[in-house]
């Protein structure tokens, strides 16, 4: 159901595609009728909203206005439409949610399994990447929520939550820094490590101690994937380092331990929920906010954790 101009609709897909016969495919009708609203379109507003490149179509300074203006439009129709359905007493609609590959182990399943019990006939569609990558999909309106790590702040988006949980040293329960308090990164720099790659917020939050010890550590891997580094972790291929969500349930049975890191300055992975700022958000997303929000607010708590 669309109830707005057909222009709108056209553009939107447009600028997701970059294409304009890709657009026309996905929209089920012809390019011609697709490059007629655009130039249209262009035309009432009296500036180009694409510049024409070989590789494809990319937004003009114009265009990106004009798109910040339409995802306000339609996500303000799914509001309604949410509102309304409300008011029928149906419960129905589609979240999408980005949220970063941690979370997958234990925060994330609990959140969406409570969803589904209490609005079974809300549709959740859940796009699993990177912090910059849940950033992205929540300014192009892919996302109605985003959860991730040290995401920086951002004029387009709006922190909902934060809650600090400490670094620590990630090792498999028989290791003989198992029964440790504390570590230093010295303690670790004694066997192989596995470090994240850039892709991963843990990266920068390592730097200065990874830049200290340089030449007196012995890399034996680096990963962009957490689950991975747990993985290779759990089986003495090396030390890896992350915050406790996702591995509660292997420290619980011994096969994992997690030993927080002794640094001089207290290092903190930043687990934030944000939305697209200026949005008047439909209910459903409202509700699944309050859940997530309480998810992570009563998760487990761990040494050197605060909720703000």
């Amino acid at each position: 159901m669309h109830i707005h101009s057909r222009s709108i609709v056209y553009f939107d897909m447009i600028r997701r595609c970059g294409s304009i016969r890709e657009a026309a495919r996905r929209l089920h009708v012809s390019s011609s009728a697709v490059n007629r609203q655009l130039l249209q379109l262009e035309g009432e507003l009296n500036a180009a909203l694409f510049d024409r490149l070989p590789t494809g179509l990319q937004l003009t300074v114009a265009g990106e206005a004009f798109s910040r203006h339409v995802l306000t439009v339609l996500q303000d129709q799914n509001r309604l439409l949410s509102e309304l359905e409300l008011l029928r007493g149906v419960h129905r609609g589609a979240i999408a949610i980005a949220a970063v590959e941690g979370l997958n182990a234990d925060i994330l399943p609990a959140v969406l399994a409570q969803m589904r019990q209490r609005y079974p006939g809300i549709t959740l569609r859940v796009l699993t990447c990177g912090s910059d990558e849940v950033v992205r999909a929540l300014i192009a309106g892919d996302a109605d929520v985003g959860i991730g790590f040290a995401i920086q702040r951002h004029d387009h988006i709006r922190q909902c939550a934060v809650r600090h949980f400490g670094l620590g040293a990630v090792v498999p329960g028989g290791h003989p820094l198992a029964p440790s308090q504390r570590v230093s990164f010295a303690d670790c720099a004694q066997y192989p490590l596995i470090l994240p790659t850039q892709a991963l917020s843990i990266w920068a939050l390592l730097q200065p101690a990874i830049q200290h010890y340089k030449g007196r550590m012995h890399v034996c891997m680096e990963v962009s994937s957490v689950e991975l580094g747990k993985r290779l972790a759990s089986q003495g291929v090396g030390i890896f380092f992350q915050s406790r969500i996702g591995i509660e349930t292997e420290i619980a049975e011994g096969a994992l331990a997690h030993i927080p890191l002794d640094a001089p300055q207290a290092t903190f992975s930043e687990l934030g929920v944000y939305v697209r700022a200026g949005r008047s958000l439909p209910p459903a997303v409202d509700a699944f906010l309050q859940i997530t929000l309480r998810a992570i607010e009563t998760y487990p708590p761990v040494a050197g954790s605060s909720t703000l």
